[in-house]
């Protein structure tokens, strides 16, 4: 598809027709994406924007433009635009990838040379700045649907520009800088008293190419936002006061050098699209391109010189008296005290007064596990050719499956699962198996909490989170093949040595908290809770969450289920895939896996209901103020589980998301991204959904809605065109293709295919084959199976005050 790739290319580049009727179409489509990101959010930046960017173009207007602007749009417009911009002198063309370089110029020279030489000089491209302010601009924005509390603390900065070895020191140390304090900002908000319930700091671009920014923001309770600035002054005030740890420059700097190593560990299998973006942001931007084997040698020289002077003085270039903008966003709630400029500015005069005292951290020098278990043994081992890897059964009745790849030098993943999950809990103690794994993972592992585990893992490329859910528990993870071991220990504390800290699970309540007295003021969430209340028929597993729900939850309890469901390593399945050896595989899986502790059960999810409903069930939700409607339509029954009738029905959500983007995005402009997607499902029963969502207008609703089912008679009605079914095929042959490449695809689906008892091997060139079983008549069949018009759902969510809620 090369050819084609070019042809469209030399199309986009010169001689665009910009056919009035498509254009008519396409204003539709862009007002739909306008509309679609109407809401609070939106609501609060234009409040803020003319403060925040006051004096420069981006107070007055946002890049989409509004309603009026966009249906203004005309062929003539788009014509003089395009002349003006699309002009060979302003192009460049990047190839990257697995091909005859030669060949490839030869395509750039045919697709591009050919294109005349602009007429005329290029238009002068307009340059806007942010220009700076002596006062501070504070920008205060509110609004009744929104759900949180923030306050953003930017200083305003010249642009850096990496041209130089000493710039790139500079990088380095302003990368040091951000991951400390951002490291001390995680820290505080594991303390139930935390003055914000989270906070983060960066460095990014301030919408000009000549400004930079420093943000220092905090999520914070309702009528915390002066507070909350307050405790992020301080803290800066801190760094600035006292500086960092020796010990916490130490542990940045084996993660800043370690990710470089991992850079340099993948430079030959680096994704093209990497290449791609690195290379256009040369071209647009002049940022420079050394390329990885340089900056990997040149970071090995220039990390170990920078002392903690040089990232202290970081903090005091940047957090200035001039150039301060401070954003508060709140929600409009009764009882709540929206903040104000003098508020606000009173923070900073408390937190310039305030007694600081220096950071202090303790560590531990104790190995993750001081003494490894007594091994286990592999008793039994097979090959597995289908997929290139071996089977190995363990003396403790766990099963590990390997298979080595070369995808990627400096990755392998981890997929584990037991049968079981919160469907083994009763309804009373529910919630807190629902949330075990979380509050388990809030306490760390072992004689660490979780900063302390996060401080021990510095320099490590490994991460492993436990989880359950409905049906089953599961370990993910991936990491390095250097860090193979640790990864490994971590799976076995994760086992062996949950703990419980009810300090982290207080913080974490105060956390929750606002978020969840505030989701009702979301148009979505109602929308969503009234979706999974109907289509679970109101099962008390699916109730909406709220404080009260939450309050249900027991993290004793929570503990409790989790040591039961990884009390028994037996019926666990271990997968890995990645740059793996087997033989050094082994002797890691016989210490830590085949000492797993079991028990002499065996665990079958219980079915704890919540099936959808039956017949046609429609349902109408009236919340928020903006002119803009949601649809989701569910289909749903019985399927068989198996990879023929899951791949009959991917063709078929394939083909019908092609057809909805022809009628309803690009025949109708009545939609900015249609969408259709589903499967079969195994547990807890064998059962399919497919959904049909779409944004759109109020007045809008109906016709998309009566376009789709039509859409789904025709196909139900004839056999597509042969035409049809070769584009559904080749997309899902060059899907496949490309997945096949991945350690993640293989690592989830040999857990599927061996959940389900089915064999690995169908994961290869069987697929292809079961693609080529797709046609006309096949894809008709489909159609009528699963697009069943006698039973689905149709969820529908208006504004407050469409003529309709009347």
């Amino acid at each position: 598809i090369v050819n084609q790739a070019f042809t469209i290319l030399e199309d986009w580049a010169h001689g665009q027709t910009l056919d009035p009727t498509e254009v008519a179409n396409e204003r539709g489509v862009v007002r739909e994406e306008w509309r679609g990101g109407r809401g609070a959010g939106e609501r609060m930046l234009q409040q803020w924007l003319p403060v925040a960017f006051k004096g420069s173009r981006y107070a007055e207007r946002l890049p989409i433009g509004n309603e009026q602007s966009i249906m203004a749009a005309t062929p003539a417009k788009l014509h003089a635009f395009y002349n003006d911009w699309y002009r060979p002198d302003l192009m460049a063309v990047i190839a990257v990838g697995d091909f005859d370089p030669q060949a490839i110029e030869t395509q750039i020279r045919t697709h591009f040379s050919g294109i005349p030489a602009a007429k005329s000089t290029a238009p002068k491209r307009p340059v806007y700045d942010v220009p700076g302010n002596k006062v501070p601009l504070v920008a205060i924005a509110s609004d009744k649907e929104a759900t949180s509390s923030n306050v953003n603390l930017i200083y305003k900065l010249p642009v850096s520009i990496t041209r130089t070895v000493g710039d790139y020191r500079r990088d380095l140390i302003e990368r040091l800088y951000l991951e400390m304090l951002n490291d001390r900002f995680t820290e505080i908000t594991q303390k139930p008293d935390a003055p914000f319930l989270g906070a983060s700091a960066s460095k990014d671009a301030f919408f000009a190419r000549n400004t930079d920014a420093f943000t220092l923001g905090a999520n914070v309770k309702d009528g915390g936002i002066e507070a909350g600035t307050e405790a992020l002054l301080k803290e800066a005030r801190r760094v600035d006061q006292f500086g960092f740890l020796q010990s916490e420059l130490d542990r940045a700097r084996q993660n800043l050098l370690r990710s470089y190593e991992r850079g340099y560990a993948e430079r030959d299998k680096t994704q093209s699209g990497s290449f791609v973006e690195e290379y256009i942001r040369n071209f647009l931007q002049g940022e420079s391109i050394p390329g990885i084997e340089y900056e990997y040698k040149i970071a090995q020289q220039l990390a170990p010189t920078i002392t903690l002077a040089d990232v202290n003085q970081m903090a005091r270039s940047w957090i200035t008296d001039e150039n301060r903008v401070i954003i508060a966003q709140s929600p409009v709630k009764t009882g709540v005290a929206l903040p104000t400029r003098e508020g606000i500015l009173a923070a900073f005069d408390r937190a310039n007064k305030a007694q600081i005292a220096a950071w202090t951290e303790t560590l531990s020098t104790d190995a993750l596990i001081p003494r490894p278990p007594a091994p286990g043994k592999i008793i039994a081992s097979k090959a597995l050719p289908g997929i290139g890897g071996v089977e190995w059964k363990l003396s403790n009745g766990a099963r590990v499956i390997v298979k080595p790849t070369d995808f990627k030098a400096d990755e392998v993943i981890l997929s584990a699962y037991s049968p079981g999950g919160t469907s083994l809990a009763e309804d009373k103690d529910y919630m807190s198996a629902a949330l075990a794994s979380q509050v388990v993972a809030l306490g760390g592992i072992g004689a660490f909490n979780f900063i302390d585990l996060n401080k021990k893992l510095s320099g490590k490329a490994v991460r492993v989170a436990p989880s359950i859910g409905e049906t089953t528990e599961r370990i993910g993870g991936s990491g390095s093949p250097k860090d193979l071991e640790t990864m490994f220990q971590l799976v076995y504390l994760d086992f062996t040595a949950p703990r419980l800290d009810t300090v982290a699970f207080a913080a974490f309540k105060a956390q929750v908290g606002p978020f969840l007295a505030n989701r009702g003021a979301d148009p979505n969430s109602v929308f969503t809770d009234t979706l999974t209340s109907v289509m679970s028929q109101h099962s008390f597993r699916s109730r909406p969450i709220s404080p009260a729900i939450f309050a249900e939850i027991d993290p004793v309890k929570s503990v409790s289920f989790y040591r039961d469901r990884f009390a028994d390593a037996s019926d666990f399945t271990f997968v890995f895939v990645g740059n793996v050896d087997t033989a050094t595989m082994k002797p890691l899986v016989e210490t830590y896996l085949a000492s797993l502790p079991t028990v002499a059960r065996k665990d079958v999810p219980v079915n704890r209901g919540g099936a959808p409903p039956k017949g046609v069930v429609q349902r109408v939700v009236h919340k928020g103020t903006e002119p803009k409607a949601n649809s989701i339509v569910f289909f749903t029954g019985a399927c068989t589980y198996s990879p023929e009738s899951r791949m009959v029905l991917r063709g078929l959500t394939t083909l019908v998301q092609t057809k909805l983007n022809e009628t309803l995005r690009e025949k109708l402009g009545g939609t900015y991204s249609p969408n259709v997607g589903g499967g079969c499902n195994r547990d807890p029963r064998q059962e399919y959904a497919v959904q049909v969502t779409f944004g759109s207008s109020p007045e809008n609703v109906e016709p998309l809605y009566k376009a789709t089912l039509d859409l789904i008679e025709g196909l139900k009605a004839a056999p597509v065109s042969q035409a049809d079914v070769d584009k559904v095929k080749e997309e899902l042959l060059r899907a496949h293709e490309v997945d096949v490449k991945t350690n993640s695809y293989w690592a989830s689906n040999i857990v599927a295919r061996d959940q389900s008892g089915e064999d690995p091997a169908g994961l290869g060139s069987a697929y292809d084959d079961l693609v080529k079983t797709l046609t006309p008549a096949v894809l008709q069949q489909a159609a009528k199976s699963y697009f069943n018009t006698a039973n689905y759902a149709r969820f529908v969510l208006l504004p407050e005050t469409t003529p309709a809620a009347k």
